[in-house]
């Protein structure tokens, strides 16, 4: 098997992953991603208990147990800079043999969901609520990066989001792939279903106008007013299609989950978003165990 060189496959001192200082053995297969690493720990107090707590830059994990199913939770901070790094290394820690430097012969599909925050936009989807992403377009550039090829549907799809937004190569050359189906079924009481967009920023990117110009004034509406065979945008935030993208080319099963804090149609923002969010772990860990 040929042997990864050590500029690619960079290990600490302890025999851990770079950027997310973990061993293969410190992460269990059902995991959970949040953005904000403050969010981890609101995520793994609902564990019966923590055999691992890690911490290095913006990535925190927690790994422990609910009864005897083993979960870790990760913050992968703003981004899919930041999703391209966790979801190389995670994969690498299941599926690379580090001592040999070589992929394993037999690989390993991790279960990873994430519960994030996000902007609505369709006025039929109030903020406190909580919405799955069906598919995720990204606008960031991230998948452009690797070799993929997207299915008829996502082709179709990604075509006619070209041609009703008009962006084409404007900003990015955009992509889509959709979330692991077998999650998707879990999901349905209680939580929207949508297209989600995946944007490079915050502000500009995601139509906001502070002191800058935009040079895509009407990006928002035309996301809004998007249809395709009775699929509709629902929401944009900055991670999920880089997570989808992720994971379908590496072979694992991903999720992204959003409590939805602000309707960017109707110009409202969550009075209380940290118990919205609070709703939402809860309700995603009790699907998860169950």
């Amino acid at each position: 098997m040929e042997r990864i060189q050590e500029s690619e496959l960079i290990l600490n001192s302890r025999g851990a992953i770079y950027h997310l200082d973990l061993r293969p053995e410190e992460i269990a297969h059902n995991i959970i991603t949040v953005g904000d690493p403050q969010r981890v720990q609101e995520v793994s107090k609902h564990f019966d208990s923590i055999e691992l707590k890690r911490h290095h830059r913006e990535f925190v994990t927690h790994t422990g147990y609910i009864g005897r199913k083993r979960f870790s939770v990760l913050s992968t901070g703003i981004g899919t800079d930041n999703i391209d790094i966790v979801f190389n290394e995670l994969d690498a820690l299941v599926n690379i043999d580090f001592i040999s430097r070589s992929i394993k012969t037999d690989l390993t599909s991790l279960n990873i969901v994430r519960i994030g925050t996000s902007g609505a936009l369709q006025k039929d989807i109030p903020v406190d609520s909580f919405l799955v992403s069906t598919h995720g377009i990204g606008v960031d550039n991230l998948l452009n990066f690797y070799d993929f090829e997207p299915s008829h549907f996502d082709k179709e799809l990604l075509n006619s989001f070209i041609k009703q937004t008009s962006l084409g190569d404007a900003v990015a050359k955009p992509y889509v792939n959709p979330s692991s189906q077998a999650l998707l079924e879990r999901f349905q009481d209680g939580f929207h279903h949508g297209i989600t967009v995946t944007c490079p920023g915050f502000y500009g990117p995601q139509g906001r106008v502070l002191r800058l110009g935009l040079r895509h004034p009407k990006f928002i509406d035309q996301l809004s007013e998007f249809e395709f065979r009775g699929n509709r945008i629902t929401n944009f935030e900055m991670e999920t299609a880089g997570i989808y993208g992720m994971a379908k080319l590496l072979g694992h099963q991903a999720l992204s989950i959003n409590a939805i804090i602000a309707n960017r149609i109707g110009g409202i923002f969550s009075k209380n978003p940290q118990n919205a969010i609070e709703s939402l772990i809860e309700k995603t860990m009790s699907i998860l165990v169950s």
